[in-house]
């Protein structure tokens, strides 16, 4: 008998090219995720948008300065960017729960930060931070676009650069974000509305 070895040859396991979202994903990671200073800002972002509660924590601010000044238009409207921004993760929240997308999992994908769940789509942070920038522009006086477009794009570009989100789950949840802003807007002057005409 032949004394060669008769372990089998084992054959390197080829990963296909990636494609659609995961290439997308994959491609910001390799332009964006490198540069110094880059990975940690993003965890910064992910720690102080997690629940909103780094938005609510600035609403509440913005209530109390409002009140010291007696200006009950202003509190009103520093509550309701609070309660928009709570209300449009909450809405994120029931929503992933309803379409159940796992989040991104391809070997190639770095992963920055751990999350408290494992359901993808939308993103809960792209969510309420557009409800936050609108509603905390328009309590502070800013133009319209002028917070959104300060705050939303790094936060969304965050949460692909850590890999926990695929971009249709940042779009999605920046639309669900400012459609949440738009209804606690149309609230609030329905509101003014009838306190005005009692």
């Amino acid at each position: 008998m032949s004394s060669e070895s008769t372990e089998s040859v084992q054959t390197p396991v080829v990963i296909p090219p990636a494609t659609g979202e995961v290439a997308a994903l994959l491609a910001v990671q390799r332009v964006v995720a490198n540069r110094p200073g880059v990975v940690s800002a993003a965890r910064g972002m992910s720690h102080f948008g997690e629940h909103s509660l780094g938005w609510l924590a600035i609403a509440g601010a913005g209530v109390l300065a409002t009140r010291r000044r007696g200006d009950s238009t202003a509190v009103r409207h520093w509550a309701e960017a609070g309660v928009g921004a709570f209300g449009a993760h909450a809405a994120s929240v029931i929503i992933k729960r309803v379409v159940r997308r796992k989040r991104p999992h391809d070997e190639r994908i770095a992963v920055g930060v751990s999350t408290p769940s494992k359901l993808s789509f939308p993103s809960s942070h792209a969510t309420s931070t557009t409800a936050a920038a609108i509603l905390i522009g328009r309590a502070a006086g800013l133009p319209p676009a002028a917070l959104p477009a300060v705050l939303v794009p790094p936060m969304l570009l965050s949460r692909l650069v850590l890999g926990v989100h695929y971009p249709t789950d940042v779009l999605a949840g920046a639309a669900i974000g400012a459609a949440s802003a738009a209804a606690v807007v149309a609230g609030d002057r329905l509101f003014a509305t009838n306190v005005a005409t009692r």
